[in-house]
């Protein structure tokens, strides 16, 4: 099918909605909650990747102090750090798999 002929089935299925011979599609999505995580649970994740806590903090892209921090639960990561850890829990090589970290 062509670029022409794609952009003609949609407008057409847009006029078919609009007089309403034609129901809509859609994809409801639900979006986790962030996940907490203890300080021997951020050591295990780090762990389990072979990471040092220098290279741990780069992947992160947090301070070596942050990440000592959270390992010894002094601190608690949130946001965007929490997400990163939860697909690393799940998947170890994600970091070098993704090209986070280059062999």
């Amino acid at each position: 099918m062509s670029v022409f002929d794609d952009i003609k089935l949609g407008l057409e299925q847009a006029i078919e909605y609009e007089k309403g011979n034609l129901k809509a599609k859609k994809t409801t999505l639900t979006i986790l909650p962030l996940e907490t995580f203890s300080s021997q649970e951020i050591k295990e994740i780090r762990n389990s990747t072979g990471l040092t806590q220098v290279l741990f903090a780069k992947y992160m892209g947090v301070s070596v102090k942050t990440v000592e921090a959270w390992e010894a639960g002094r601190n608690h990561p949130d946001g965007a750090a929490c997400r990163l850890l939860t697909i690393t829990r799940h998947n170890p090589n994600f970091p070098r798999t993704s090209g986070i970290i280059a062999q």
